[in-house]
């Protein structure tokens, strides 16, 4: 099987982390650079790049450079995640742990993790496909999770954004997408931005909640 250019550059990183020679939040090569490395070019490391910042590998800055995020909250399958669950459950979790995820985020908040909550809010609204979108909202959710700098609530928000990969999660969001709900869930994610840009760690709590509530409807009916 081949080798992606996202694969190549996911284990370059990680071995300049085993190495010493970048840390969180350090600035990573130009695309330049890594188009020589990866001897790939400048559009496949672009999509890679893309790819990686999906999975809040990294941090895009416009006028400053692409920043490592944090690897020890790898979004790849964490040891002991249950393979075995189901879109109700997946949705109880989230609304026990994002609500609270939201407001730490909306205390500790550094300027970059705003900036790039910001950003990914941009890119989803932009978003001209179904994948894209989810992609983005996949994104947004989860640098909200590492804008709260807390390790233990990352890896457990990867645990559980694993098991929304999960088929069944995939299909029955598929089935109940429509270009009303994407519009309110645009606008739910605004509001939680929001929320978050001003430091209000109750409305960023409560609309988060408002949020999932919404979800779980959608999804899944009226509790």
């Amino acid at each position: 099987m081949e080798t992606t250019v996202a694969t190549r550059l996911r284990g370059l990183l990680e071995e300049a982390v085993a190495a010493g020679t970048l840390g969180t939040g350090s600035k990573i090569p130009t695309e330049r650079a890594l188009s020589d490395t990866l001897q790939a070019s400048r559009t496949a490391v672009r999509a890679a790049l893309a790819e990686l910042e999906r999975e809040g590998r990294i941090t895009r800055h416009v006028g400053r450079g692409t920043f490592l995020a944090e690897l020890e909250g790898d979004p790849s399958l964490p040891s002991g995640t249950p393979l075995q669950t189901s879109p109700a459950e997946i949705m109880a979790t989230r609304l026990v742990l994002e609500p609270e995820v939201a407001a730490l985020a909306a205390r500790h908040a550094t300027q970059a993790d705003v900036e790039h909550i910001e950003h990914c809010l941009r890119r989803g609204d932009a978003s001209a496909t179904y994948e894209e979108f989810e992609a983005w909202d996949s994104a947004l959710h989860r640098a909200i999770a590492a804008a709260a700098h807390n390790g233990l609530l990352l890896r457990l928000f990867d645990t559980m954004n694993v098991a929304r990969d999960l088929p069944v999660w995939g299909s029955i969001k598929r089935r109940s997408a429509s270009p009303e709900r994407r519009r309110g869930y645009e606008r739910c994610h605004g509001e939680i931005v929001a929320a978050l840009t001003e430091r209000d760690a109750d409305a960023a709590r409560e609309r988060m909640r408002a949020h999932l509530v919404d979800v779980r409807t959608n999804l899944l009916g009226s509790p």
